[in-house]
């Protein structure tokens, strides 16, 4: 199996991995769903002129849009990865894991933060775990199904 499709089959499972913690805890305490991501895509909108509709439509869309984004980080981020670190062998899941979250939180908070969506300054405790677990759970998942797809590819 090439790097690429190692790194988008370990950011699809890092990527579900992610959504679960998140509806679980969504669940658990009754939070609602963000709306940074939507925000985000309005946002994005609004700089590029780009039209999403009129009201339920383009509320429809953003949501959509939004969702797609953070597939699209998920799965980029670790494709990225094995493509820059190439067949050589995968570091163990304690180092990959916290980089991986890390850089999926990054690619979904910097662009959030320099839109002016969101301020991470101004974030309470429990906002910063709502986004640190999910990340986390997430560069374990990609970490180790990349770790694992490394170990049974021929070399």
């Amino acid at each position: 199996m090439r790097p690429l499709t190692q790194g988008l089959v370990a950011g699809s499972v890092g990527t579900a991995a992610l959504n679960i913690t998140t509806y679980g805890d969504m669940l658990l305490r009754a939070r609602p769903a963000s709306s940074v991501p939507s925000d985000v895509v309005d946002r994005l909108a609004e700089r590029t002129g780009v039209g999403l509709g009129e009201d339920e439509e383009a509320s429809n869309r953003k949501a959509a849009a939004g969702a797609l984004l953070g597939f699209v980080t998920g799965l980029g981020v670790t494709a990225a990865y094995a493509l820059v670190s190439g067949r050589r062998r995968t570091p163990p899941v304690s180092v990959t894991a916290p980089l991986l979250g890390a850089a999926a939180m990054a690619g979904s908070d910097v662009s959030a933060t320099v839109l002016g969506v969101t301020d991470p300054r101004s974030w309470s405790r429990s906002a910063w775990l709502s986004d640190i677990v999910p990340h986390l759970v997430y560069g374990l998942a990609a970490g180790s199904t990349l770790r694992a797809l490394r170990r049974r590819a021929p070399r």
